[in-house]
């Protein structure tokens, strides 16, 4: 609702509003210009050179997201009751990026019409914090801290969307089933976990590494000639091999197999492909890598594994 401020009951009503910790009352003129902050602004960590009062609302917002928080000012002054909240960070003290969110409501004087606007900002960092912590998590491998399948899927799409171009590789242990059995699931975590600081060691800076199942390692290469992709992939099988050779115990080589592929038009045809080709690494003897059988032809013969 619009908010009248009869003589002498302003600083009440800001008192009367502004009752919880992580909210602060403002009371801009019809430009935008602060006239009135309560409490202070710096119970938020926001600090602005010679206090706000005078300071323009925007001034405490992310440049990025000013368009938003205009618009919900504006749409105050323009006499809008329905204006929800609208979240954006702003750099705080000590340059912290903290965030918060604000609602903006018409601002009536005694004759009816509207004099500026009343804007309730509330700290919403904590919130903020929490959501992103649950969203990592729910993106994020626990054991090997790469991302997990959704993740991968997710930017997969993203790539095919925005047509980077570039290859897909998925990786498998061989015999991991047979490591766990002989050796407990402990010591198959350690290979797990050891496979995923190779790939970070041996991949590219700007390469997108998952966990996608229980032994299955998706790698992204964005931009990445067939060549070339294949080629990092044989140098993670080969690394991985010399690695391994005497890892497994009682004579038992820890060797891996890869597939890759193109990232084509779909998402279902990128991952078909790259399906085939691991399934054909694994039929043609492991510890190797092949292509998409589709694109091979392209390459030449020394960007595929050796057993």
């Amino acid at each position: 609702m619009a908010v009248i401020f009869a003589p002498g009951e302003g600083y009440a009503l800001f008192r009367l509003l502004a009752d919880s910790a992580t909210d602060v009352l403002l009371k801009t003129d019809r430009a935008g210009f602060i006239l009135r902050a309560i409490p202070t602004l710096e119970r938020l960590g926001v600090r602005l050179p010679g206090g706000p009062i005078g300071r323009h609302l925007l001034d405490m917002v992310d440049p990025d997201h000013a368009p938003a928080v205009r618009a919900a000012h504006d749409a105050a002054i323009a006499g809008s009751e329905d204006g929800g909240w609208v979240e954006f960070p702003a750099a705080t003290d000590g340059a912290r990026e903290r965030w918060f969110a604000i609602r903006a409501r018409p601002l009536l004087g005694s004759d009816g019409r509207v004099e500026g606007a009343v804007c309730i900002v509330r700290s919403i960092s904590e919130r903020r914090s929490f959501e992103e912590r649950l969203f990592a998590a729910a993106m994020t491998d626990p054991l090997t801290g790469l991302t997990n399948r959704s993740a991968f899927v997710a930017m997969l799409q993203h790539l095919i969307d925005a047509d980077t171009g570039g290859c897909v590789a998925m990786f498998d242990i061989d015999h991991f089933k047979a490591i766990n059995l002989r050796h407990g699931h402990s010591a198959g975590d350690a290979v797990l976990a050891a496979f995923a600081d190779l790939l970070r060691a041996v991949t590219r800076k700007d390469d997108i590494l998952s966990r996608i199942g229980g032994e299955s390692f998706g790698v992204l290469l964005p931009d990445a000639r067939p060549d070339h992709a294949a080629a990092i992939c044989e140098g993670v099988i080969l690394a991985w091999a010399e690695a391994g050779a005497g890892g497994g115990g009682e004579g038992m080589a820890i060797t891996a197999s890869a597939g890759v592929a193109p990232i084509s038009a779909t998402l279902d045809s990128t991952m078909k492909a790259v399906e085939v080709a691991l399934t054909l690494a694994k039929a043609r003897g492991r510890n190797r890598v092949e292509f998409d059988p589709s694109a091979a032809p392209r390459l030449p013969a020394r960007a595929f594994g050796r057993n």
